[in-house]
C-alpha cells in the first residue's frame, strides 16, 4: 500500500509494507489485493498488484487488507471488504471520514494498536524520512497517525481478540472467544466447586479423572499443569502427600 499524504516528510508515495509483527500473531490469509511489487514478504497466498487492479479483480478467502492510506481510494477497498465479508484490515484511525463509517457499521471488531506503526520499505528496511527538507531526513518515519486492525467476520473478531498484539481490543459484534470468557468458569472456580463437594480430602490424581472431561480441559494440552498451579495458588489446601481439600 502507499501511505497517505499527511505523510509529506516521509513522501507522498512511499509504499509501506505490513511488519511481520503484526501479520505473523494474525494466522494466514488467502488474499493480499493491494500488494506490492516488489515485496520483501508475502502477506497473503495470493498477492494483486497494482497492476493487477485488486479492485477488478474477484476477491476470495480470508483478505488481508493494507490499502493505500488515500481517502480517494481507502473507501473503495473498505466498501469491498465490507461486502465481502471476511478478512481483517489496517488503516489509520480517521473517524472523521465517511470510508471510517464503513468501518463502525459492518465490522465485527477492532483493535486500536498501542503507538504508532513503522512500516517497511519493498527491500524490507523500515520506512525513512526522505523528503530533504524535513528535520530528521533519514530517520526511521513512524505511520504519522493512530493505526487500527478491523475485523469482517466473527472469525476474524476472535483472532483479533485472542492474537495478543498490544492495543485495545473493541468488539462491534461479540466474539465467540468473548462469550466463551464471560460463560466459562475459571479453573480457580472448576476446583474449588469441586473439592468444596467433597467430604474429605482428595488425591491430585480423582481431580485429573473427574476434570479430564470438562471443556477447559478439552483441547489444552496443559490442562494436568494447570489444575496443580491452580491448587498451590489457593483453590486448595494441602493436608498431605498429593492430597488436599477446600481452604
Amino acid at each position: 500500500m502507499t501511505l497517505g499524504s499527511h505523510q509529506t516528510t516521509i513522501g507522498k508515495s512511499q509504499v509501506a509494507i505490513t511488519p511481520r509483527w503484526i501479520l505473523d500473531p494474525l494466522g494466514a490469509f488467502d488474499l493480499d489485493p493491494c500488494g506490492n511489487d516488489p515485496r520483501p514478504w508475502d502477506c497473503a497466498t495470493v498477492t494483486f498488484t497494482e497492476a493487477d487492479d485488486g479492485l477488478a479483480r474477484d476477491w476470495f478467502g480470508r483478505v488481508w487488507l493494507n490499502p493505500p492510506f488515500d481517502r480517494r481510494v481507502v473507501g473503495a477497498f473498505i466498501d469491498r471488504l465490507t461486502r465481502h465479508g471476511r478478512g481483517t484490515a489496517l488503516v489509520h484511525v480517521r473517524t472523521e471520514t465517511d470510508w471510517f463509517g464503513g468501518i463502525w457499521r459492518h465490522a465485527s471488531a477492532l483493535l486500536f494498536l498501542a503507538g504508532r506503526v513503522i512500516f517497511h520499505a519493498p527491500d524490507g528496511d523500515h520506512l525513512r524520512i526522505v523528503n530533504p527538507e524535513a528535520k530528521h531526513f533519514g530517520k526511521v518515519a513512524n505511520s504519522g497517525a493512530p493505526v487500527v486492525l478491523a475485523a469482517f467476520g466473527m472469525d476474524d473478531a476472535d483472532v483479533l481478540a485472542l492474537c495478543g498484539i498490544a492495543g485495545h481490543f473493541v468488539p462491534l459484534r461479540i466474539p465467540r472467544s468473548v462469550l466463551v470468557a464471560a460463560i466459562e468458569p475459571t479453573w480457580r472456580e472448576v476446583v474449588l466447586g469441586w473439592l468444596r463437594c467433597q467430604n474429605g480430602p482428595v488425591v491430585v490424581a480423582d481431580l485429573y479423572r473427574v476434570l479430564a472431561g470438562h471443556s477447559k480441559a478439552r483441547g489444552n494440552p496443559n490442562w494436568r499443569p494447570k489444575i496443580r498451579q491452580t491448587l498451590q495458588r489457593g483453590a486448595g489446601r494441602r493436608v498431605g502427600r498429593n492430597q488436599w481439600v477446600a481452604p
